[in-house]
């Protein structure tokens, strides 16, 4: 029979070992939410990184659908300065400096009073200048 002093020995023995597997689940839990943590961003990452390259696409495919709805306007109101003006600055936005040029000097020959036009034509004359040398 055990005496008292073995069975404290025994009952110790089985708190420490409780005390470690406790201690090895909570390590083991926290090892594996930290790295799920650092992992997530990473994850999301790498989702929305082809969602980016669709989103310039898509974001040419909006300014090529609002160039065709000016140029129906103007198809109907080819003088229409808000169409004429807003068509020049979606061509510079889809880099066609020709055609931008060509409605600009359009606004200037019906609006020469107004600076601005003078001004955003020269300028992009100035860079194609320089493009072209």
């Amino acid at each position: 029979m055990p005496g008292k002093g073995e069975e404290y020995l025994i009952s110790r023995k089985k708190q420490i070992e409780r005390r470690q597997r406790i201690l090895t689940i909570v390590s083991i839990v926290s090892f594996v939410g930290s790295t799920a943590f650092a992992a997530i961003p990473a994850i999301q990452q790498a989702i929305e990184s082809p969602k980016s390259a669709s989103a310039s696409v898509s974001a040419e495919s909006a300014l090529q659908h609002q160039v065709r709805g000016y140029e129906l306007v103007l198809q109907r109101e080819p003088e229409n300065q808000l169409a004429l003006e807003k068509l020049s600055l979606l061509r510079l936005q889809l880099k066609d400096a020709k055609g931008a040029m060509e409605l600009l000097e359009k606004l200037v020959k019906l609006h020469p009073e107004r600076e601005d036009y003078k001004v955003v034509l020269e300028q992009i004359k100035k860079q194609q200048g320089k493009s072209d040398n």
